[in-house]
């Protein structure tokens, strides 16, 4: 097995068939790691999942390309994955350190009024806002959304007046 990892060997003296088998071993074990991760991980991201992602492919390609020692960087490859399920279990358990690991919404639209400050704080611009409201298939009308808000993913999430009205007119449920 080492020989054929070329475990032992600079980056440079690794051949072909022993760069390609690391790559596939690595694939193997990044798919093992993804799946004991979160599916958040390969979901909707918010920046904590970024990182990790850009973290976990720099980890992972220096077991590929030979200028980290293999089986010590799949380990921490593994680190990483865990660290993140837990800090993401931690954020599930504390509303308080999930805010303060992932952020907080910001809400952009209420009885609809555009909240400049917290559009500035997100930087989004009002075309931003009529551009989420047309992919929401709603008309770009702003006066008509009862509330916006700029989710911790980037997303951008709507409820409209209409919405509202047509919920309050639903009977109870049992």
């Amino acid at each position: 097995m080492d020989s054929a990892l070329g475990l032992g060997l600079d980056a440079r003296d690794l051949n072909v068939w022993q760069t390609s088998l690391r790559a596939m071993v690595v694939l193997a074990a990044a798919i093992l790691m993804v799946r004991l991760g979160s599916r958040r991980f390969i979901g909707k991201s918010t920046a904590l999942d970024v990182i990790l992602a850009i973290i976990f492919g720099s980890v992972i390609s220096r077991a590929i390309s030979g200028t980290a020692p293999f089986f010590p960087t799949l380990t921490a490859a593994f680190a990483l994955v865990l660290f993140h399920w837990l800090l993401c279990a931690l954020a599930f358990r504390s509303h308080r350190f999930g805010n303060l690991l992932k952020g907080h919404p910001k809400l952009l639209v209420e009885c609809g009024q555009i909240q400049w400050r917290a559009m500035a704080q997100g930087q989004i611009s009002k075309h931003d806002l009529q551009e989420a409201l047309r992919i929401h298939g709603l008309s770009p009308d702003i006066s008509q959304i009862e509330t916006a808000h700029l989710e911790r993913n980037g997303d951008i999430s709507v409820v409209t007046r209409h919405t509202l009205r047509a919920e309050s007119k639903k009977p109870p449920a049992d």
